[in-house]
């Protein structure tokens, strides 16, 4: 499924150029255009998956996808032995900005506790 007034899935159907550091045909990753840290990349799945909650298990699957080769991601960066922080936000009080699944890898200083 693609939504058409998508960012994330014009991007991944190549109707908005972006540089992609990782691609497999089922998730890609781009770094984020106002980075939160300085390595900070978003994993996306192709399948537009607006909510978790809301997901059929092959979406969810899409998803999960991401959590998959986010690991592979943060060694190719070279931030995986330092360490690195993968976030998903879910919704607007979430702080999600584009309701598009996309999980957030964040390293390359040291962030503050999450509690």
């Amino acid at each position: 499924m693609v939504d058409p007034n998508c960012i994330f899935c014009k991007i991944a159907q190549g109707d908005i150029p972006a540089e992609k550091i990782y691609d497999d045909g089922t998730v890609f990753a781009i770094r984020d255009i106002n980075p939160k840290a300085p390595t900070h990349v978003l994993v996306i799945p192709y399948e537009h998956v607006e909510a978790l909650s809301d997901a059929d298990p092959a979406l969810v699957a899409a998803a999960a996808r991401c959590f998959e080769v986010a690991p592979a991601i943060a060694r190719d960066l070279g931030v995986a032995e330092t360490g690195y922080r993968l976030v998903a936000n879910q919704g607007p009080d979430s702080g999600q900005e584009v309701p598009h699944f996309h999980l957030h890898i964040l390293a390359g200083r040291r962030l503050g506790s999450m509690g």
